[in-house]
């Protein structure tokens, strides 16, 4: 599939998304973040991809929004002409942030996903990557929730994601600052698992895929990520133990349970038959779809 912002290719069941706009570092467009969108939908419902690794082209990952309209980069209403369209305030989707919908795209996304920071990522650069599933950082990565030294509020829905990623002061300290900072910071505040040379970030990451195509059952590993991801803010135990007995009760009786364990017995490496554009719980969906008002 072509598209105009990313690059979406495919191999050995791993799906490499890059964000392709090096000559801006990557910087996130409204056009960016249909692709994202797109990409992202598209690869759920693919089975024949089981993992998704996010990276950048060239020297940077994501640079954050494209400035290039200055000061009314973040200004809707010149910049969409929506506010002077009769009647158009009536409808609250006109003012949503972009980069909340993709971040909720990638929410939504029933594969485990791994962000490849080859470079600096600030702004939308990095919120964007706070639903997915594992971080790891070359040595040349830069972060920076730099939102207050531009006048606005995290965005992306991060106020959300990070403090149940890094815990509610290291949120804080990061988007009180709005200062950039080092990997090394990052990794000691729980934002991204490890940190590598530049030209060993994508074997590293393929590592972590190859690890869940060749040993998991794509059934298990999307309900896993739906699970832990929509019960983050359940307000008993209960809700957890509501959807975990169901899904217990189904898969048991499925052919991924029986080839997990014959696999097991038998010292073979397993052969998962379910899909899941096909074989997930009859129950699943078990949220309710949450409405923009």
């Amino acid at each position: 599939m072509e598209f105009e912002c990313i690059l979406y290719d495919v191999k050995d069941k791993v799906l490499t998304i890059t964000l392709n706009r090096p000559d801006r570092l990557n910087a996130y467009t409204g056009q960016m973040q249909s692709n994202l969108i797109e990409a992202f939908d598209k690869a759920g419902k693919d089975d024949d991809i089981r993992a998704i690794i996010v990276t950048g082209a060239g020297r940077g990952f994501c640079a954050g929004a494209d400035l290039g309209a200055g000061g009314n980069t973040f200004n809707r209403e010149v910049r969409n002409n929506k506010g002077e369209t009769e009647g158009i305030k009536d409808d609250p989707e006109w003012m949503r942030d972009g980069g909340g919908r993709t971040t909720l795209a990638i929410f939504d996304c029933p594969k485990p996903i791994i962000a490849a920071f080859n470079g600096p990522a600030v702004g939308v650069g990095v919120t964007m990557t706070l639903p997915m599933d594992i971080r790891i950082a070359s040595e040349e990565a830069k972060f920076g929730f730099v939102f207050a030294r531009r006048g606005l509020v995290p965005e992306a829905a991060s106020s959300w994601f990070l403090p149940r990623v890094v815990g509610i002061n290291k949120a804080l300290e990061w988007t009180f600052s709005g200062r950039v900072f080092s990997p090394e910071e990052a990794k000691e505040g729980g934002l991204i698992r490890s940190i590598h040379p530049a030209d060993k970030l994508l074997e590293e990451a393929n590592k972590i895929a190859q690890e869940i195509v060749e040993n998991t059952s794509a059934v298990s590993v999307a309900m896993t990520r739906q699970m832990l991801w929509k019960l983050l803010g359940a307000d008993h135990p209960m809700e957890a133990h509501k959807v975990d007995s169901r899904a217990i009760y189904e898969l048991g009786q499925g052919g991924d349970a029986k080839e997990g364990v014959e696999s097991f017995l038998e010292k073979r490496p397993p052969e998962f038959p379910s899909k899941v554009s096909e074989d997930m719980p009859e129950f699943y969906p078990w949220w309710e779809e949450r409405k923009f008002k």
